[in-house]
């Protein structure tokens, strides 16, 4: 009976220690364990992390002093460029042996009016304007007396019209007062006339009065740059420097054939290179497609089996005539 009771006063709090406090006592010392885990320095492993990309950093160095080091290539001289860019003129003269203006008309007004209007727009979207409007007016004369809101509404489709129409009228004008009505065949008459530059006088005198002449569009810049051929984006100088590079001879059809190359092949955006045939010719080859099936469908015109810019184009072009203005197709 006194061990009994010993024992129940013992766990009631006598000298040995209750079983309850003993688990509380073997928590408390675990929590504190932990707590101490906790609170004891990490082990120090950033120097570790900061060590690897130095290591990194010295493999690199000593794999690039062991490469060899590459020769930055030599400029090329005017003899090797004159010879590259004729050899890719020869090559796109067997691509597009039916290069033409992608303007319809019938006369050197027709051609310089369309020039104007093809300014900020398509070829296609003027040769599908143009027949209403020389229908209506088909001399200097006509256009130059017409009614101002009768040619805006003509002319609309090709945008920026108001200020469209203010040019063609006013060529219209000199036209019959200056030069009797007749478009002139000399490049210091046409570039006096309202909304008439170089490229516009160029492309008159090439195609309506067989005077040689350089077409700088936005594709034809594209495109010699990216051949190397210049780095000038003004078109004045690239019309000078491009000129040096080829006989007169051959400067209307070279701006043809490398304006067709722009619009079918070279694109701005994604040019097919694995479609293209100058490929092997072109330094920057690999600025677009290069896979030969991916490359294809980025083809247009007749090269993608799809109409042309002209509605009327010349006897010999492969392709499809474009359709008119509002047909479907």
């Amino acid at each position: 009976m006194a061990k009994r009771g010993v024992s129940e006063g013992s766990r009631d709090g006598g000298g040995t220690v209750p079983r309850t406090a003993g688990k509380a006592a073997s928590a408390k010392s675990a929590a504190e364990t932990a707590s101490a885990k906790k609170t004891a320095p990490a082990k120090k492993t950033a120097p570790a992390k900061k060590a690897a990309p130095a290591k990194k950093a010295a493999s690199a160095k000593a794999a690039q002093a062991a490469a060899p080091l590459k020769k930055p290539r030599p400029p090329q001289s005017h003899t090797a460029l004159v010879r590259q860019a004729r050899r890719i003129n020869r090559e796109l003269a067997d691509v597009y042996p039916y290069a033409h203006p992608e303007l319809d008309f019938e006369n050197p007004f027709q051609l310089l009016v369309a020039t104007v209007l093809s300014a900020q727009t398509t070829d296609l979207r003027v040769n599908q304007t143009t027949p209403a409007l020389f229908s209506r007016y088909p001399t200097p004369e006509d256009l130059a007396a017409a009614n101002p809101e009768d040619v805006e509404e003509l002319i609309r489709p090709t945008g920026f019209f108001r200020a469209k129409t203010r040019s063609i009228m006013g060529l219209s004008a000199a036209l019959r007062d200056d030069f009797g009505g007749e478009v002139p065949g000399r490049l210091d008459d046409l570039v006096k006339l309202p909304g008439v530059g170089r490229k516009t006088a160029f492309v008159v005198l090439g195609n309506a009065f067989g005077v040689p002449g350089i077409t700088v569009d936005t594709h034809f810049g594209r495109l010699v740059r990216r051949w190397k051929w210049t780095e000038e984006t003004d078109p004045d100088k690239v019309e000078a420097v491009v000129g040096g590079l080829f006989p007169k001879s051959d400067w209307t059809m070279l701006s043809h054939r490398v304006i067709f190359h722009g619009r079918r092949i070279c694109h701005a955006r994604k040019p097919a290179c694995g479609a293209c045939p100058i490929a092997p010719l072109c330094p920057s080859y690999g600025e677009g497609e290069t896979d030969p099936e991916k490359a294809r469908k980025l083809l247009k015109y007749e090269m993608g089996g799809l109409p042309g810019q002209r509605l009327n184009p010349p006897p010999g072009y492969p392709g499809k005539a474009a359709p008119p203005l509002g047909a479907a197709g």
